[in-house]
């Protein structure tokens, strides 16, 4: 399945930090996202805080769940997103993503 940033909502100049590696760009981020190697994908989402940012019209998102892919045991993540009114549309800004797993 091909993952379009138009249709997900990223800003052109957004900022995605996957697993620790950092892409700028609606380009870089669909790039990314095309690239994981899976077909599916299921979320189970476990909490969500929001915070307005004070002054904008934007929010800061926290969510923590589970994720599963394909075959996979499911792993818990924690995604951290900023989401800004840019011309009277809502769009991800900001998007950091971390699998909950301990090597070690």
């Amino acid at each position: 399945a091909v993952v379009s940033t138009q249709s997900t909502g990223y800003h052109p100049q957004a900022i995605m930090t996957f697993e620790g590696q950092k892409f700028e760009g609606q380009e870089a981020i669909k790039n990314k996202l095309t690239s994981l190697p899976f077909q599916t994908v299921k979320h189970v989402v476990t909490t969500v805080d929001v915070q307005p940012i004070p002054g904008q019209e934007a929010y800061i998102i926290m969510v923590l769940g589970q994720l599963k892919t394909d075959a996979d045991h499911p792993h818990s993540f924690s995604e951290v997103i900023t989401i800004f009114n840019v011309n009277g549309q809502h769009v991800l800004v900001n998007d950091v993503f971390r699998l909950g797993l301990h090597n070690g």
